[in-house]
């Protein structure tokens, strides 16, 4: 059976703990058996190479030295990294050794919560295939990202709420290497109650089992 490890916590308001229930629940109905802990401390409660998937769901703390290097130790030897918005994208802004691992930061949402669409940019790719472009209501994330990422999905910025930034293009669904582990983040999924978008719930739960080990 493949195991999970969800570590979940950080700024309330994109509702950690009740989300961290809801992907807890989507890997167990595909066969993991999953570990469910409170705070960047519980990256230290295990041995985390006898994970098959790391599903980080923190926003905003701050991860100890130790404890990062063995996270980022764990992926590159083979364990599985997947997530979502600001809980794997803006975990901890301190830390570019995770920053380097993820593919990217979160730097602004101009506008905050807003409509927008969401260009699939692989259409034959596994995680995406047959969804097709979508419409979006949330914050869409503007981030620093790794140009040796793959991406899967992108979005065009308007530049109604930073003119400046008119025309750019920022993925929004992205899978990579890291070592010999696979990583995948979506940003998509600020609350709970977009989990009922089946886009972005398909994404994520299609990204997460192709980043397992």
């Amino acid at each position: 059976m493949a195991k999970a490890l969800i570590v979940w916590g950080g700024w309330e308001g994109h509702e950690p703990e009740k989300t961290s229930v809801i992907v807890r629940d989507m890997l167990v109905a595909e066969g993991f058996d999953v570990a469910v802990e409170n705070g960047a401390q519980g990256f230290d409660k295990h041995d985390l190479s006898q994970f098959d998937l790391i599903v980080p769901m923190i926003t905003q703390e701050v991860i100890e030295q130790d404890t990062l290097a063995k996270l980022v130790a764990a992926i590159e030897s083979g364990v599985g990294l997947g997530g979502f918005h600001g809980g794997m994208g803006d975990s901890f802004r301190s830390a570019v050794d995770y920053q380097f691992m993820v593919g990217g930061q979160w730097v602004a949402h101009p506008g905050n919560i807003i409509d927008y669409t969401v260009n699939i940019a692989k259409p034959d790719d596994p995680i995406v295939k047959g969804i097709g472009d979508f419409e979006y209501h949330s914050e869409q994330y503007y981030m620093h990202v790794d140009p040796s990422n793959e991406v899967l999905a992108e979005t065009t910025f308007s530049g109604e709420h930073a003119y400046w930034i008119e025309g750019a293009k920022i993925p929004v669904v992205w899978k990579r290497k890291y070592g010999k582990g696979r990583v995948f983040y979506s940003a998509l999924g600020h609350v709970a109650s977009e989990f009922d978008v089946p886009q972005m719930r398909e994404i994520l739960r299609r990204g997460l089992l192709w980043a397992k080990r």
